[in-house]
Parts: structure tokens; sequence; C-alpha cells
């Protein structure tokens, strides 16, 4: 069911930089760029993942109660892509950890990229 997540950027410079740190723990790399998108995925792989200008030329914003997760394999991914999106100049929205509630091998890092959109990084495994 899942093609796609498309997010929007006000500078694909910046986002660019920003991605690539945070999306190198993850094993994901640029598959995709133009002066209007940015696309990641996996080697080999189409892009999945995309930064863009929005095609209206509207400014582009983040979505209230609007998150995109991704899946990582181990939890230390999880903590490594959470530092480098701090680093990076993301926002803190729920540092690394169990989140039990959700079930219990739920290991996930919240933050903001650098225009606001909500990204999770959550491993299901146990450790």
């Amino acid at each position: 069911m899942y093609s796609h997540t498309t997010l929007g950027a006000n500078d694909l410079a910046r986002a660019r930089g920003f991605y690539q740190a945070v999306f190198a723990p993850l094993g994901l790399e640029v598959r995709y760029s133009d002066e209007t998108y940015l696309g990641w995925g996996a080697p080999g792989q189409p892009p999945r993942f995309f930064v863009v200008r929005p095609v209206n030329g509207e400014a582009p914003s983040a979505g209230n109660g609007s998150m995109v997760a991704l899946l990582a394999s181990r939890r230390s991914i999880v903590d490594a892509c959470h530092a480098a999106a701090l680093e990076q100049g993301g926002a803190d929205e729920g540092g690394p950890g169990l989140r039990p509630h959700y079930h219990p091998n739920f290991y996930g890092a919240y933050f903001r990229d650098l225009d606001g959109n909500k990204i999770c990084i959550v491993c299901h495994e146990p450790e």
C-alpha cells in the first residue's frame, strides 16, 4: 500500500544537508535531485522519501498532527538519526526511548526538520 512520502521545504540545499545526515544511519541516499525536489531511497531502489518545493508556489507548512515515521532495524540507529537531526538544527520532539504504551519494543525518537515537519525514527525490535 505504501508508495512514497513527500514533505515541503523552503530551501532544498539546506534540506539536503539535514536529511543526508539524518538518513545516513538508515543507509538511505539521494536517488534523485533537481531544482524542484530531492528523493531518497535505499541503494539500487527508487526514491520513496521526497522533499520538494510545493508545486503551487506557496510556502510549505507542516501539518498539525501529521508525522512521517521511518523504520530502523536497531535502536542504535534511532539514537544516531535523532542525534544527527539535532546536530543539523532540528528541534527535539521526544528523545530516543521506549514507548511501552504503543507496544513493549517500540523504541522511537521524534524531531522536527528545518521546516517544522515532524519525523519519527522507530525500531520495533527488542535490543
